[in-house]
């Protein structure tokens, strides 16, 4: 097993170390509910870096940083680190809308601007900076910011959401739910405050309690 192990990420050091990647070659999108998946695509930079941006600085709202550790799935729990795995996100602006961008279409536009790419490091790590989100106006819908991910050379899909554990709408409900969200629970500590800005760390597991998962990549 732990030979396995070692083999999938020597595969997957090699794509990190790969110049670009080719928004031409689109992985296999797995087919749990996967409501715009195609979006990843559109607009993947070449070389994206592992740390970046979903809305930009001059943005309105408390400031927040978003960052996590992207590891295998091992049988005794999160594996070893996994570099070159892209995370997509995407998210509303403060007062919990998705914001127009006239040069979007499609899944894309209904995104909207404030959303992004990130590619694992050779330590799997990966960062976003943008403004903490709003929940949907007149909605009891949490404050949440989208996740994907793309395995390069292997398959995309959909992991959920990064929630806010001080957000007073996350409800015990929701908070159960995510005993068996994809890629391991969404919800995450803020730390700081609204003056200095929050850090939350979303961690993932390859696969983990994703449906389908067994046939990525073949």
């Amino acid at each position: 097993m732990r030979s396995r192990l070692m083999l999938s990420v020597l595969l997957l050091t090699s794509a990190f170390a790969a110049p670009a990647f080719s928004a031409a070659v689109r992985e296999i999108v797995l087919s749990q509910p996967c409501e715009g998946c195609e979006a990843v695509f559109d607009g993947l930079p070449a070389k994206p870096a592992s740390a970046s941006r979903l809305a930009p600085a001059n943005e309105p709202g408390q400031a927040l940083l978003l960052s996590g550790t992207v590891r295998l799935n091992a049988r005794s729990g999160p594996g070893a680190p996994v570099p070159g795995v892209i995370v997509y996100a995407y998210q509303t602006d403060r007062g919990g809308v998705y914001p127009h961008d006239a040069r979007l279409s499609g899944a894309a536009a209904r995104h909207g601007r404030l959303r992004g790419w990130a590619v694992t490091d050779a330590q799997g790590r990966y960062s976003f900076r943008t403004i903490r989100p709003g929940g949907y106006p007149s909605s009891d819908e949490p404050e949440h910011i989208h996740l994907h991910v793309i395995e390069r050379g292997r398959c995309t899909y959909y992991l959920g959401d990064v929630l806010f554990d001080d957000d007073p709408r996350l409800t015990p409900a929701r908070r159960a739910q995510q005993r068996l969200a994809y890629g391991g629970s969404g919800i995450a500590r803020p730390q700081g405050d609204a003056r200095s800005g929050w850090r939350v760390q979303r961690d993932i597991v390859l696969g983990l309690n994703v449906p389908g998962y067994a046939r990525c990549g073949r």
